[in-house]
């Protein structure tokens, strides 16, 4: 799914007017409606107090049709106009002359300044913010602050129209009270760059599209600079098998890393990219750990070097990709072994853990990465590699820049993790808190390896894997919640994944309403 940036968001609600031969106050309409529906099928007439407080914007505008169809249906409606600017636009002036002509109750204008103490909100209402839209450029005043303030003490369930009035859509938030922490929000044609990012997501617990009729040839047509990466997404990419195929076929996996006390990260690895279909896998580790690869992984081969670390990466055989750094540690024998190893290598790579901390401690070996090479940081080592930030918008500004200098694609592990490549930003909706446990980033190596071994590109290899390696944890938390899932049952629902491509969606209801009855 793409998501769309707040100009070109202005541009298809134009053209959407333009090649639909209909007027903006009609798209307005059919947005507001939308929203309505939304909550009537959910609380059919029930007569709950919803507080629709409006602003004087295009925001405000969908709020007031929102308003005005719960009133034509006999919902207990409280409308507010919060009223901070003389700057009303056609739209919300349109749909205020509506309003007014299906209630003699009409809208409560609350002035900038003015007492709002006398607002009774109680925890079982619901409140619709339709404050700001995606057009705010600047902070709210002190006094909307404190409205905001009021609803957030009042704990009733908050639904924001399209994104939570304060939130920017294209930088950081300077107060973080000075935004509306939504319940729920309802987002246009798609959902908001912001709705993923660390330090905005907590805005709203949860999101859901709504369609508004936005012109399809334009939505397809538009390239956008983030997407969202779901099943949809990963199926194009899948590569199937030939009935006649052999291991042979599906590349040569290579995995170096590991050192006295962390050979278990090499052992993650190389099963990981061994369950995600490489045809050979190769562990090369120091001499300590032989004896446990060989014991407790029978399908992986084993080269060993050095005693207790890695202190020479000289290999005889011919893998397709080498992943390396995972539990390699950065003694100096060992940067130096990687730098030896990068002046002569042509394969592709894939550098996690130690390999990237290799990276930051001697920066002019990035220069000796190939083409494509796919770095996978949690936050502290991409830190060490590009310098601290001041915000997520300034973390994403600085990966993109990064990525153009060395042309790697980076994946920064998190929540919401996000790919980068170049100026392109791809986002996961598989994974869970659960993945915050030892070892799931060295899962998340090898699987990736194994994909690119058997042909897939790195940027599909990191996308596919990725999900791969979300949608197994999210698997895995059925039987094991987050608390209890660890590294090796990411690998052990790896086939579950791949399967789940393929149901269709009463196979998935099926399987929901199965585990419903299971945990009830």
């Amino acid at each position: 799914m793409k998501l769309y940036s707040k100009e070109q968001i202005y541009t298809g609600d134009k053209l959407t007017a333009e090649r639909q031969n209909i007027s903006p106050i009609d798209l307005m309409e059919r947005a507001g409606t939308q929203i309505f529906n939304w909550i009537h099928m959910r609380m059919q007439g029930a007569q709950v107090p919803i507080h629709v407080f409006c602003g004087i914007g295009n925001n405000g505008g969908d709020g007031l049709v929102l308003a005005r169809h719960l009133i034509t249906h006999g919902y207990n409606v409280i409308t507010y106009i919060v009223n901070c600017s003389d700057k009303r636009t056609k739209g919300f002036l349109t749909n205020y002359d509506r309003i007014k002509d299906v209630t003699k109750d009409w809208p409560n204008v609350l002035s900038c300044g003015s007492d709002y103490s006398d607002i009774v909100i109680e925890e079982r209402d619901i409140i619709v913010d339709a404050v700001f839209g995606i057009g705010l450029n600047r902070p709210p005043n002190d006094w909307v602050v404190g409205l905001f303030k009021l609803w957030s003490a009042s704990k009733a369930f908050t639904l924001s129209i399209d994104i939570p009035s304060g939130l920017y859509t294209d930088k950081a938030v300077e107060d973080n009270e000075a935004v509306v922490f939504a319940n729920y929000t309802l987002s246009f044609q798609s959902p908001k760059l912001v709705f993923f990012l660390p330090e905005t997501a907590k805005y709203t617990i949860q999101w859901e599209v709504i369609d508004i009729g936005i012109d399809r040839a334009f939505l397809m047509q538009t390239e956008t600079e983030a997407q969202l990466i779901s099943k949809f997404e990963v199926l194009p990419i899948y590569k199937p098998r030939d009935k006649f195929a052999h291991k042979g076929d599906f590349g040569h996996a290579l995995i170096v890393g590991g050192s006295y006390g962390k050979i278990g990260a090499v052992n993650l690895a190389s099963r990981a990219a061994l369950s995600s279909g490489a045809g050979l896998v190769t562990a090369y580790i120091p001499k300590c750990g032989y004896h446990s690869i060989q014991a407790s992984l029978p399908e992986a081969m084993v080269i060993t070097n050095g005693e207790e670390l890695i202190d020479t990466i000289h290999f005889d055989i011919e893998p397709s990709v080498v992943g390396i750094g995972v539990g390699m540690g950065t003694a100096d024998a060992t940067i130096n072994a990687f730098e030896v190893f990068l002046k002569s290598n042509k394969l592709p790579l894939v550098i996690d853990a130690d390999g990237l901390n290799c990276l930051a401690k001697k920066k002019a070996l990035l220069k000796l990465l190939p083409e494509q090479t796919i770095l996978t940081p949690h936050p502290k080592e991409l830190e060490r590699l590009i310098g601290s930030w001041s915000n997520d918008f300034d973390k994403l500004k600085k990966v993109k820049a990064f990525s153009n200098k060395h042309n790697v694609i980076v994946l920064i592990k998190g929540a919401n993790s996000i790919t980068v490549f170049g100026d392109k930003l791809y986002i996961y909706t598989t994974g869970n808190p659960g993945l915050a446990t030892a070892g799931s980033g060295d899962v998340l190596t090898g699987i990736i390896t194994g994909l690119v071994a058997q042909g897939y590109l790195p940027l599909d290899a990191t996308i596919f894997g990725t999900y791969l390696h979300g949608k197994s944890a999210d698997i895995s938390l059925e039987d094991f919640g987050y608390q209890s899932l660890i590294a090796s049952h990411i690998i052990e629902a790896l086939g579950i994944a791949y399967i789940d491509l393929f149901k269709q969606p009463e196979q998935e209801q099926a399987q929901g309403e199965k585990q419903k009855q299971k945990q009830d």
